[in-house]
């Protein structure tokens, strides 16, 4: 026991004597720091008088005009529209009121939008919510045309006189049915549609002709399309050449 003991004693001193040795701090050595002396060359550099003089005489370049704010028109409509954005911003006012003016406003833009492409595309868009009766110069109501009764020549003429092109289209229009008519091709009733004059005729090539007829017609009468005598000469040659499709 006494020889494990003193076995344990120097076990311990050995231990603690390699700790010790490992705990030694290195020393670290810093290199010594050197100045260099700056020897780029500095070139000087001024300002050209004469391009200077120049700008100043530049009207966009001379600030001497006195800022007076935005017109009280364009002051009025920045109010308005700050009100708007912080109304429909604010969670006060409950969300269905501003979800409602929102959803209004975009309304009326698209509104504005759909109303602008009309104009360009020369619909009036305000007679489409019209109930206005076409203007004619006929004796006899649209409803009671009847194509047999009626005097195509002088009154197509009387039409054109007047400057009246799209009526005259519309002569145009029901003297062809009349000579589909006559010719046995259609079997013609004041309230058939034009469509249905379409499928009765059974040439292939007659009934392609008069449907390219059907769509000029209704797109001058029915979108109602102000022309001009250039355009109605145009419509007027196509009509012209449908007789040839007629036996």
């Amino acid at each position: 026991m006494m020889v494990r003991f003193l076995y344990l004693i120097c076990f311990i001193l050995l231990l603690s004597t390699g700790i010790g040795m490992a705990a030694t701090p290195v020393k670290i050595v810093v290199p010594k720091a050197v100045l260099h002396n700056d020897t780029t060359t500095v070139h000087q550099r001024d300002f050209n008088q004469a391009t200077l003089k120049n700008y100043s005489k530049q009207p966009e370049f001379q600030y001497n005009g006195v800022y007076v704010g935005p017109s009280l028109w364009r002051r009025f409509w920045n109010l308005v529209w700050h009100w708007i954005n912080e109304f429909l911003s604010s969670g006060n006012n409950g969300s269905f009121v501003a979800l409602f003016f929102k959803y209004l406003f975009i309304a009326l833009g698209l509104g504005a939008i759909a109303f602008l492409i009309l104009r360009l595309v020369g619909v009036d868009a305000l007679n489409i919510f019209r109930n206005r009766a076409v203007s004619a110069t006929l004796p006899y109501a649209e409803s009671l045309e009847n194509i047999h009764e009626i005097d195509f020549d002088s009154e197509i003429e009387r039409s054109i006189a007047q400057h009246n092109y799209r009526f005259a289209v519309r002569l145009l229009y029901l003297k062809c049915l009349k000579q589909l008519s006559d010719a046995g091709q259609i079997q013609w009733e004041i309230n058939k549609t034009n469509s249905v004059y379409v499928k009765e005729i059974t040439n292939t090539e007659q009934r392609i002709a008069f449907n390219l007829l059907t769509r000029q017609f209704e797109y001058i009468w029915y979108g109602d399309f102000i022309i001009d005598a250039p355009v109605f000469q145009k419509v007027n040659a196509l009509f012209h050449d449908f007789k040839n499709y007629i036996g």
